[in-house]
This record gives C-alpha cells, structure tokens and sequence, in this order.
C-alpha cells in the first residue's frame, strides 16, 4: 500500500511505501519513490527524512495484547482445545488455554477456524530460485566440490515472488538448501517476511549440506552408449565410487585435524594455526554441534552414510530419503531423522512412477508410515527438484498424502510443525503453541491437511501479516475483468 507524502507546503513528493514495524531502523530500511513536483530533488528528500523520523519516534513499539478465541487450537505438542484460547503478548505466545482469564488489548473472534503453529519447510529452494529456466534468478548451487563455507541464507531474495505465495498456504518459515558439488554449503533458518536477509534470518548456521557420491553402476552395454567415450566398466565406475568416498572422508578427517590444532593454538607454546575459511566452517560439524545434513536417497548411499556418521559421531539428519523405508531399522537404531522430500515424484523427480518394476505402485506413498513404526523420526519437504521453490506451497498436502496410506494425522502435522523445528534446533521457539514461545501461527477454515481447505490469517512474531500474493493479485485482477455481454 502505499501513501502519498506532503511537504510543509502541501506538494506531493513521493510515495511511501508500506513500513513493516515502527522502529526508526525500519522506517530508514523502507524504499521511497520520489517524484519532486516542482520541489527540489535533494530538498525533498531532507523533508522526507525528517518526517519519516518523526513518524517512526512517535508511534511506540509494539506491544498490543491480543486474545484469539473460538478457533480450535491444535497445539501440536499437547492436546487439542476445540475450542481454545490463545494469548499474544510481546511477540511471543503467554497463555494456551481452553479459557483465558487475562484481560486484552484486543480480542479477535475466530469462530469454525483452526488455529495451528507455523509451518516449516525443512528443506527448499525457495527464495534461491525464482524461475528455473532464468539462470540469472538461480542462486542455489556454487562453484567447486567441496564449498562448506557457502551460506545460504545471504543469497535468498526477499523479494521473490514465490515466498508470499508459499506463506499464503501456512509456511512461515523455511530451510533454503545450498547445493552443488559434494559439500555444498550450510544452510540457515528463515522468516517468510522481512526486509532484508538480515531481517529474514532467524538461525544461523543451522547445518551442513553433504550430497553423497552416487553408488549405483551402470550395467549397460558400450553398444547402447551413443558417446562411446563416456562408457566406463564396472570395475571402473566402482573404483570411481570408492576414490569420491575417500575423498570426503579426507576432507572431514582433515577438518577435524584442523579444529583440534585450532583449539591448542597458542597453549603449550604451539602456534597459532592460520584460518582457512572453508576448514573454519566445518569446525562446529566434525565436534558433533551442529549437524551434517546428507543428500541421498539409494539404499547403499543410505546405508554407507549412517556408517560413516555412527562411526565418526556426526550428527545425521537424512533428505531425499527415496529408499529410507528399506532400512528403517538401521535409521531407527542410530536415531537419524528423516526428511522424506517429494512424496509425489520420488522416482525421477518427473512422476511418481516406482524406481523398480518390482515396487508396488504405492511404495513412497507408505514409506512414510514404515519409517514411522520403526520409530524413525519423519519430516516431509520439496527438496531440490526444478520446480521445487514453487511446489514448496503444497507442503501440507505431502503430509496429506501419506495420511491416506497409514500415517497417523497427528504424526503427518509434527512432521511438518514440531518435528522440522527440533531437527533444526529451533523447538524451543517455533513448532508448537505453548506458552513462552514465538506468536508465529495462523488460522484456516478448516483442516489444513484437507485440499479444500483455506488459510485465512496469519501472525508472525506476534503481528498479523499480509496474505497477498502473485496469485491472489492475478485472481483479483481477471476477476475484474469486463464481461462479456
């Protein structure tokens, strides 16, 4: 929205446009467009400045109360109050209760909604690309093999187009994945509104981005290869594999000499070691603090990963996870959560099509549940795939899928509520509505896991933001159309 902007003589010059909070740092962060209508340039400008001064100091921060009553609260972490009553105070989350007692600044009804945390995709492209088939909006992936000092979240566009659209259906925060090469980066945690990156941030670094080498062999004959240069034997495809292996396994021992020399430099008369960037940031991996986050989804790159990780104590969490239902007891026993992305086109990342002819057409469908009742903890997402940035939207409805092939409801909204935000080290803030937490949560008309149903309004933080998007301005837009008489 924007308002137009007076000088003391009653000329407009400029526009301002919508300011997000009231803090003179916000207001100075906002864009205005000026056009001087017979007033200087620089003069409107100054005037700008001081008004905008003016009005950021006057209005005080936010503080408002706000009660919301007769939704039916689901919790998430406890039972589910219908109907129930949540207190907003400061930002953060002060009562949950079938009735609060607490006086408001402001009460607002929800009757027939439901209330639910925020969503959290735990594993996307959003905001790193924009349109796939535009190079110059593609910021997902960089340069090299072995990029652990890559951020991913200093790259997202707060901008794009995609992430009003992705809030509009409940997600309020999300993991923007760096990829490319074997060790593609760290990943950090992110508001679906703000300004700036810095604004957008909400944990930095969260983990680390291993893409592990591919172990399938190819068995086909020289014959059937139209570039016969590319063919190689199996024992070479083999030797190829393990040499790609050996090689990630040198970086992280080689990091791990790294943190200890770091750790004693300058104690006992040894020298100070020299930052090297790349080794810097994998310090917090190979201690064990923070964890590694590896890309695969064959059974023998699954399997070979939660070795390599049992055996050297990383800590796991698993994505893709195509053949994860194979060795649901192996992820089970070493306590290594899974985020199982596209449950729609597993296969090939273009249709849903079993890998093998010998799977059952439903095998992704109920791959979810097997890991379940093996005790494997499940989390569902996008992942990387082309149109993964715009598909990220339909997260609820990955979590409804699996519901109607044996999944537990309650296990399908922690997979993508609590469950995300205790893998990414964040439950204590986000994941749930409980007392003490971040006011980050929304209201739709129904159940969110239902096609059908609507999100209505949404709170970040404690404030309501805007559901517009792209598409509810091009709805709006060709619904005024002129018809046709």
């Amino acid at each position: 929205m924007q308002t137009p902007i007076s000088d003391p003589g009653g000329h407009i010059v400029g526009k301002r446009l919508r300011v997000r909070g009231n803090s003179a740092e916000e207001f100075r962060k906002a864009t205005f467009v000026v056009k001087a209508s017979g007033v200087p340039l620089c003069s409107a400008v100054v005037r700008l400045l001081a008004l905008g001064f003016c009005l950021s100091v006057a209005v005080p921060a936010f503080t408002e109360t706000v009660l919301l009553t007769g939704a039916t609260v689901h919790t998430v972490s406890g039972p589910t109050l219908a109907p129930g009553q949540v207190l907003i105070k400061d930002g953060k989350i002060a009562a949950v209760e079938k009735v609060i007692k607490a006086k408001a600044d402001r009460v607002t009804k929800l009757d027939g909604h439901h209330l639910y945390p925020g969503l959290i995709a735990a594993s996307t492209s959003l905001g790193l690309v924009e349109i796939n088939a535009v190079r110059a909006t593609r910021d997902a992936s960089e340069v090299g093999e072995y990029t652990p000092d890559v951020q991913s979240w200093v790259a997202v566009n707060p901008d794009s187009e995609l992430i009003p659209v992705a809030r509009a259906n409940g997600i309020t925060h999300f993991l923007p994945l760096p990829s490319g090469g074997i060790i593609a980066g760290q990943s950090g945690l992110v508001v679906v509104d703000g300004w700036t990156t810095e604004d957008m941030t909400v944990k930095k670094p969260v983990a680390l981005h291993v893409f592990w080498p591919g172990m399938e062999l190819n068995t086909s004959p020289r014959e059937e290869f139209k570039d016969k240069s590319k063919w190689k034997s199996l024992e070479d495809q083999a030797k190829e594999r393990r040499e790609k292996i050996k090689a990630l396994e040198d970086f992280f021992e080689e990091a791990r000499a790294y943190a200890k020399a770091r750790e004693a430099g300058g104690k006992d008369g040894l020298p100070a070691e020299n930052l090297v960037p790349a080794w810097e940031a994998m310090r917090p991996y190979v201690r064990g603090e923070l964890p590694v986050m590896v890309h695969a989804d064959d059974e023998r790159q699954i399997k070979t990963a939660v070795q390599w990780a049992a055996t050297n104590s990383y800590k796991l969490i698993l994505a893709g996870a195509r053949d994860a239902w194979k060795l649901a007891g192996l992820l089970a026993t070493n306590q290594v959560p899974v985020i199982f992305e596209r449950i729609y086109n597993q296969a090939s990342g273009l249709s849903s099509t079993p890998a093998r002819d010998t799977y059952r057409y439903d095998v992704y469908f109920t791959a979810p549940e097997t890991l379940h009742k093996a005790g494997v903890k499940v989390i569902f997402s996008e992942g990387l795939d082309g149109q993964a940035a715009a598909t990220i939207r339909n997260l609820p409805y990955s979590a409804a899928q699996a519901v109607a092939f044996g999944l537990p409801e309650d296990e399908a909204l922690k997979a993508i509520t609590l469950y995300p935000a205790q893998i990414l080290g964040v439950a204590d803030r986000l994941g749930s509505l409980e007392a003490g937490k971040e006011a980050s949560l929304f209201a739709a008309d129904g159940d969110i896991l239902d096609l059908r149903s609507n999100v209505k309004r949404m709170w970040i933080a404690g404030r309501e933001v805007s559901l517009e998007s792209r598409h509810t301005r091009l709805y709006e837009k060709y619904r005024a159309r002129p018809r046709v008489q």
